[in-house]
């Protein structure tokens, strides 16, 4: 089993399989609109546009299991990923990321990539996974970690 094997609605309302995102560098974030940790929305768009062309994407998936941080809708998460951000990278349908009701990927990324100490289920927005070309997930990031700071470990991946 592979990131792969898994499917999730866009924002549009699409079905959409990671399939289609075989042999690239994925980097898979849980997100908020709300949240104090927001502005990496920038550095995230930064990140794709710098090495999209290589074989790199970010996927976003809205929750709003902390905090209520992401009340709004998909038409509303979209409007505000692109007009304040300018978001371009795919953004998914709200998930939820931990518990019983969780998305599967996230179930499966997060016992693949356990947090601090163990830890499996994911503590806030913004938990950043990356994920090699082979769809094996390679390492898990906090949520307080910068996007640019994750550059290196990126290229050594493309």
């Amino acid at each position: 089993m592979s990131i792969y094997s898994f499917s999730a609605k866009t924002l549009q309302g699409q079905d959409m399989s990671l399939v289609q995102f075989q042999g690239k560098v994925i980097l898979i974030v849980n997100t908020a609109s709300k949240c104090g940790f927001t502005p990496q929305y920038k550095g995230l768009q930064e990140l794709y546009e710098q090495y999209k062309d290589q074989g790199f994407v970010v996927l976003g998936f809205p929750s709003n299991q902390f905090g209520a941080q992401e009340p709004g809708s998909e038409d509303e998460i979209a409007q505000f990923c692109e007009q304040n951000y300018g978001v371009s990278f795919p953004m998914f349908a709200k998930v939820e990321v931990k518990g019983d009701q969780a998305h599967p990927l996230f179930t499966y990324l997060s016992e693949r990539a356990p947090g601090i100490l163990g830890t499996k289920q994911i503590k806030w927005n913004f938990t950043k996974f990356l994920v090699n070309k082979q769809g094996e997930v390679v390492n898990r990031f906090a949520p307080n970690t910068n996007p640019q700071s994750l550059q290196k470990e990126i290229e050594s991946l493309l």
